[in-house]
C-alpha cells in the first residue's frame, strides 16, 4: 500500500501523514479509524463510521497540507494563522459500499460523504497535489473526479475492462496513473489516454511516480507493484512512445504491502525506496534512474524485527516512512489495534539488520498512557463470536435457494446433505422459479467439500459441464483452497476416464486463474509432482493412440468391403443395445413381408 496514497491491497489500510509524518492513520479489523501521534506515541483520535460493519474501509489517503487560500471553508482562529501552511487536515477513506468518507482531523469529526459515484467497492483514492480534487477507482471499472468544495462528482469515465485497483497523480498534477487490466496514463485536462503499459498478470496494488521531471524529456519514471508478485517494476515514459517494457526491477522476498520513496528531481539524484513486504520484512533501495537495467536489483539493506524471547518470534512491520536523513527511519510494527512507532537509525552498510524489541512491554506502557473515549462492553466468557462467510472467502455467501424460513426458535436446522438433496443442479426447462445453485454457492460448496472431504458435496460440484460456470467458480475460490483443489483434481484424474475428462476442464480453469499463485509456492515441484506424472503418462499414451487411430482410419476408408462390414456390425450392435434381442435372419423377414 502506498504511503501517500490509497491503494488496493489485501492487507489493512495503514498510512503516514505527508511531510512531517506526525500522524499514522490505520483501520483495524473492527472497521474503526484510529489516528496515532508518532511524536508522543499515543492515540490522538478515533472515529467509528456509521456503517463500519457493513461498509468496511478498503483504502486510506491523506490530503495535501493545507494552504492559506485552500482547504475546507471554516473560520480560523488567530492563534492558528501561522500553522496553516504545514497542517494536515483531510483524510479520505474508500469503503466497500462504493462511498468515500472525508474525515477532518482538525474538527475531529466527519467532514462530508461522497456518494453516488460508484456502483462497486472503492479500491483506491488519490488527492490532487494542488487543486481541491480527489480521484477514486472502483470495482465498477470507473474513475471519478470529486470536487470537495461542492461534494459532488465533477467527472466520471470508464478506465478499463477490469477493476481499477490503484491510482497515482503526477507531482505537477497533469497526469494520472490508473491500474486495471493494464496500466494507463491519463491526461487530466482532456481525460484521454497518454500511454499504456502492460507487464503484470495480477492486480496492481501500488503506483508511484519516482521522478518529478516532465515526460517530454525521457526523464519521467514511475514504479508499480502487484499482488503475489515479488518484483517492483520501474517504467520510463519516453518521448518516442517506445516504453512497452519496464527498465528496472527491484527484487523482494514477498509481495509489497507498504511503499515509501523520495522522488528524484534531477538526473544526478538517486531515488530512495523503502518497501515493507507481506512477510513483515523491510527492504531499502537506492538507485540512479538513468536507463534500462537487465538484472533485478537486490536491496541495499534488509531490516527485520524479532522479539526478545528465548526462541525469537518475528515481529511484522506495518509501515515505514523515509526521512531526509539517510540513516533515519520511522517504523510502525506490531498489530493494527495497538501499533508501536519508533524512529531508528539503520546502518545501510550492512546487508541484513535484525532489530530486537520487547513488544509486550512497549504495548503495556502505551496502553497506560493512551486516552480513549470509547467504552469497552462487558462480555461473558462463554459468549461466542459469529463471523459470516468462510476463512479467506471474500465473496458474499448467499443462502441456498428454496430453504424454508424458521418459524420458531426451536426449529431444527437442516444439514448440508438435506440442503443438497433439495437443490437441483440443473433446473428443468420451462419451469419458472426452479431452484438452482448460483456461482458463489458453487464456490462455497467446493470450499466446504475440500475442507470436510465430503465426497457427496464434491461430486455435486465436479459433475457440472458448463465451462463458464467452472471458470467463475474457480475465480471466486480463496487462495488457501487452490492447492487442495489441485490435489483433489489429481486424485480424480487417476480414476474413471469419464471423471478424468471432467477434471481436465477444472484443471484448465485453475491454471488460467491461479497460475501466478502456484508459481509463487516454494515447493511447487513436490506438491504438483503427482499431477505432472499423470499428465506425462497421458501424453505418452496419446502418441500410441494416435497411431492406432490412423491405422483404423486407413482400414475403414481404403477397403470398401471392410467399411461395409463394419457398418453392418455397428447396426447389429446398436439394435442389440436398443431392443435387447438379436435380429432375425434377412430371409425370414422377407418371407413374412
Amino acid at each position: 500500500m502506498a504511503a501517500d496514497g490509497g491503494s488496493f491491497s489485501l492487507g489493512l489500510p495503514c498510512v503516514f501523514s505527508p511531510k512531517s509524518r506526525q500522524y499514522l492513520a490505520l483501520c483495524a479489523q473492527d472497521g474503526r479509524l484510529r489516528i496515532w501521534n508518532t511524536d508522543i506515541k499515543t492515540l490522538n483520535q478515533e472515529y467509528v463510521p456509521s456503517a463500519h460493519l457493513s461498509a468496511t474501509c478498503t483504502c486510506i489517503s491523506w490530503g495535501p497540507c493545507r494552504k492559506a487560500k485552500e482547504g475546507p471553508q471554516r473560520k480560523k482562529r488567530k492563534s492558528d494563522a501561522g500553522q496553516v501552511e504545514n497542517q494536515v487536515d483531510l483524510l479520505a477513506l474508500g469503503t466497500a459500499a462504493g462511498s468515500v468518507i472525508i474525515y477532518s482531523t482538525v474538527k475531529g469529526a466527519l467532514h462530508c460523504t461522497l456518494d453516488g459515484g460508484h456502483s462497486g467497492g472503492v479500491n483506491c483514492v488519490q488527492w490532487h497535489p494542488e487543486d481541491c480534487l480527489l480521484y477514486s477507482g472502483s470495482d465498477d471499472t470507473r474513475i471519478v473526479e470529486w470536487d470537495l468544495q461542492t461534494g459532488k462528482a465533477r467527472c466520471k469515465w470508464k478506465a478499463d475492462r477490469a477493476s481499477v485497483t490503484s491510482l497515482c497523480v503526477s507531482p505537477d498534477g497533469k497526469l494520472l496513473l490508473s491500474a486495471g487490466h493494464t496500466i494507463k496514463m491519463w491526461d487530466l485536462e482532456t481525460k484521454e489516454v497518454y500511454r499504456k503499459f502492460t507487464g503484470h498478470s495480477t492486480a496492481v496494488t501500488t503506483l508511484r511516480f519516482a521522478t518529478t521531471r516532465p515526460p517530454d524529456s525521457n526523464g519521467l519514471y514511475f514504479l508499480s507493484g502487484a499482488a503475489q508478485d515479488r518484483l517492483l517494476s520501474v517504467w520510463q515514459v519516453r518521448e518516442d512512445g517506445k516504453d512497452k517494457n519496464s527498465v528496472v526491477s527491484f527484487n523482494l522476498t514477498d509481495e509489497p504491502h507498504h511503499i515509501d520513496l523520495l522522488t528524484s528531481s534531477s538526473k544526478d539524484e538517486a531515488v530512495r525506496l523503502a518497501v515493507v513486504c507481506k512477510d513483515g520484512q523491510l527492504h531499502l533501495f537506492e538507485h540512479l534512474l538513468n536507463g534500462p537495467c537487465k538484472k533485478p536489483l537486490s536491496p541495499l539493506c534488509t531490516v527485520q524485527m524479532t522479539g526478545v524471547e528465548d526462541s525469537p518470534v518475528p515481529v511484522p512491520l506495518l509501515a515505514v516512512a523515509l526521512t531526509p536523513d539517510n540513516h533515519s527511519l520511522l517504523l510502525a510494527y506490531g498489530n493494527h489495534l495497538q501499533p508501536v512507532m519508533e524512529r531508528v537509525e539503520v546502518n545501510t552498510a550492512e546487508r541484513h539488520v535484525c532489530l530486537t524489541r520487547d513488544v509486550r512491554t512497549t504495548l503495556s506502557l502505551n496502553m497506560e498512557t493512551t486516552v480513549s473515549k470509547v467504552k469497552t462492553p462487558v462480555g461473558n466468557a462463554k459468549s461466542k463470536v459469529l463471523v459470516p462467510g468462510l476463512p479467506g472467502h471474500q465473496a458474499p455467501v448467499k443462502g441456498a435457494l428454496g430453504s424454508e424460513k424458521r418459524k420458531g426458535t426451536d426449529a431444527k436446522e437442516m444439514s448440508i446433505e438435506e440442503r443438497l438433496g433439495k437443490i437441483k443442479m440443473s433446473p428443468e426447462k420451462g419451469v419458472k422459479g426452479a431452484p438452482s445453485l448460483q456461482t458463489d454457492n458453487y464456490a462455497v460448496l467446493l470450499v466446504q467439500g475440500l475442507e470436510s472431504k465430503d465426497i457427496n458435496i464434491l461430486n455435486k460440484v465436479f459433475h457440472t459441464r458448463k465451462d463458464n460456470l467452472i471458470k467463475k467458480t474457480v475465480a471466486l475460490l480463496p487462495l488457501p483452497a487452490v492447492l487442495p483443489l489441485v490435489e483433489e483434481i489429481t486424485k480424480r484424474m487417476q480414476g474413471h476416464p469419464y471423471t478424468a475428462v471432467l477434471m481436465v476442464r477444472w484443471l484448465k480453469a485453475v491454471l488460467m486463474q491461479h497460475t501466478s499463485y502456484l508459481a509463487s509456492l516454494p515447493d511447487l515441484v513436490f506438491q504438483l509432482g503427482v499431477l505432472y506424472h499423470v499428465i506425462e503418462s497421458r501424453v505418452k499414451m496419446f502418441h500410441k493412440l494416435s497411431k492406432l487411430h490412423g491405422k483404423l482410419y486407413l482400414l475403414m476408408t481404403q477397403s470398401p468391403l471392410t467399411k461395409t462390414m463394419l457398418q453392418v456390425t455397428k447396426v447389429f450392435q446398436m439394435r442389440i443395445l436398443i431392443t435387447g434381442r438379436r435380429m432375425r435372419p434377412w430371409k425370414t423377414r422377407r418371407r413374412k413381408a
